[in-house]
């Protein structure tokens, strides 16, 4: 399988204090790969660096077989790559059509409005509150919305960060059940980083496991699953 994304001795910092400790992470193309850890491992960093921001001290980060460890952030997203970001960061006031829009910032109209449609098959509650503002929405209809907004730049690589933070069983199943059908349906590639453990690795063809802001275990989703010092760090008392 072909590299889409490849993170090679990659380190970062916030001022003095080391985030990510020469991690080396791979995504092919079509492939769902999560980073699993607990809270402060430093999963969210590396989605930022991979992003520009915290800048890569060290090693090497390509996309599509180009170099973008020192391109500006601006230019790295422009690079078909999209981030539903941890905390959803959807625009308040704005209706969730208007929401949907901005993620379709430079697309030609027609484009725009075929994604949209598309969006709103994957999402038909959004569909029901298209006129709604974002802020009056439930968590998981804001989660649905900040996903949505990321898919309308029609992105070959969804960075996708803690999507069922805060949200009901259900509502987590809905969307990790959403992921994986675009992923099945138009091969779209995601990296995915998550909490919940036992739902990503059922979501997921490939895992890693980062611990203080270094890669301890990586495998397949279902080989992960299965490993008992897994299911005792991140599995045990219940999903």
């Amino acid at each position: 399988m072909t590299a889409l994304l490849s993170l090679a001795g990659v380190t970062a910092y916030y001022g003095a204090i080391q985030a990510l400790k020469g991690v080396d992470v791979e995504v092919n193309e079509g492939e769902i790969v999560t980073l699993i850890g607990a809270n402060g491992a430093g999963k969210s960093t590396l989605m930022m660096t991979i992003c520009g921001s915290p800048r890569a001290r060290d090693g090497r980060i390509t996309y599509d077989g180009q170099d973008i460890t020192q391109l500006p952030t601006h230019l790295i997203m422009r690079r078909d790559i999209a981030q539903s970001p941890e905390g959803r960061r959807i625009f308040p006031r704005m209706s969730v059509y208007e929401n949907l829009l901005m993620g379709a910032h430079g697309r030609p109209a027609a484009e725009a409005s075929e994604t949209m449609e598309q969006v709103f098959g994957l999402f038909p509650r959004l569909r029901e509150r298209r006129l709604q503002r974002g802020g009056t929405l439930s968590g998981g209809e804001q989660q649905m919305l900040a996903i949505g907004r990321a898919l309308m730049s029609r992105p070959r690589l969804l960075l996708l960060d803690e999507p069922s933070l805060g949200l009901a069983p259900l509502v987590v199943r809905q969307i990790f059940g959403a992921i994986r059908e675009l992923n099945r349906t138009t091969g779209l590639t995601v990296l995915l980083v998550e909490q919940n453990a036992f739902q990503a690795l059922r979501l997921a063809h490939r895992g890693y496991v980062l611990v203080n802001g270094a890669i301890t275990m990586a495998g397949t989703g279902a080989d992960l699953l299965a490993r008992p010092e897994i299911r005792a760090a991140y599995l045990e008392g219940g999903h």
